[in-house]
């Protein structure tokens, strides 16, 4: 069985395009959504209510991202500590919350956290951030220790996760392996094209391959630039040019 994992959109539906169709164009017979599907992004509606189309498609597994409940339970409490930390991520988040439905919200807010699937003899966990917390960071120099620690009492063999934007991959002492799957919306890599995983699971047993999309970046950065909160701009120039995770 071939199956494609995306994560982390972040209303990007230039990149939505571009990748969907190279899951077609490579036969993917199921595909993994690892959340944040709209925060911060060109166009967060449009984004919601694609994957919302998806939801009676049993091609398509679903879940949350840390910041779709951001969200879906916005407050003004949240904006305010979020706005310490990184303010121009509070103003797209303020904005984002006024730009969704109720039923665009409801979708988010009722998706799972995290979900066990089996799939060609594979038990897969997907996860956003980690096994532990949906916002722990798994990346490239995360120390294996700490990468075994968070996979204390899970099952499955893979654990597939996103969060970070950045791909990376980790086979433990207990032979469980754990594969980021990058970012299609906002990548931080040093090529920024969409990037997502393909798995060929079959016997019990996995080939794991990162791809990197071209897709509009310009014109994905334009929409976001045209947004109405005040650092758009900035955000729209790391779609060219990642530079750094947040504002």
């Amino acid at each position: 069985m071939k199956i494609a994992v995306i994560s982390d959109i972040h209303g990007n539906m230039e990149a939505i395009e571009a990748v969907m169709q190279d899951i077609e164009e490579r036969g993917c017979e199921k595909i993994f959504v690892l959340g944040d599907y709209a925060m911060a992004g060109p166009e967060p509606a449009d984004a919601v209510d694609f994957f919302m189309s998806k939801m009676n498609d049993s091609k398509f597994v679903m879940i949350q991202g840390n910041t779709d409940l951001m969200i879906a339970d916005y407050t003004e409490g949240l904006y305010t500590s979020l706005k310490d930390k990184a303010p121009v991520m509070a103003e797209a988040l303020k904005n984002d919350a006024q730009i969704l439905n109720p039923v665009q919200k409801g979708f988010l807010k009722n998706l799972p956290i995290q979900k066990e699937v089996e799939a060609g003899g594979v038990k897969f966990l997907l996860v956003h951030g980690s096994p532990r917390k949906n916002n722990e960071d798994i990346l490239p120099d995360t120390p294996m220790v700490e990468v075994e620690k968070m996979l204390e009492n899970v099952k499955a063999e893979v654990v597939l996760c996103g969060h970070t934007h950045i791909p990376c991959g980790f086979q433990t002492s207990t032979k469980q392996t754990v594969v980021n799957a990058g970012s299609i919306g906002r990548p931080f890599t040093s090529r920024p094209d969409s990037c997502y995983l393909t798995i060929d699971a079959e016997g019990g047993k996995c080939v794991f391959e990162h791809h990197f999309v071209k897709y509009n970046k310009e014109r994905a950065s334009e929409k976001l630039a045209q947004r109405d909160f005040e650092g758009a701009e900035k955000l729209a120039g790391m779609l060219l040019n990642p530079e750094v995770r947040h504002f």
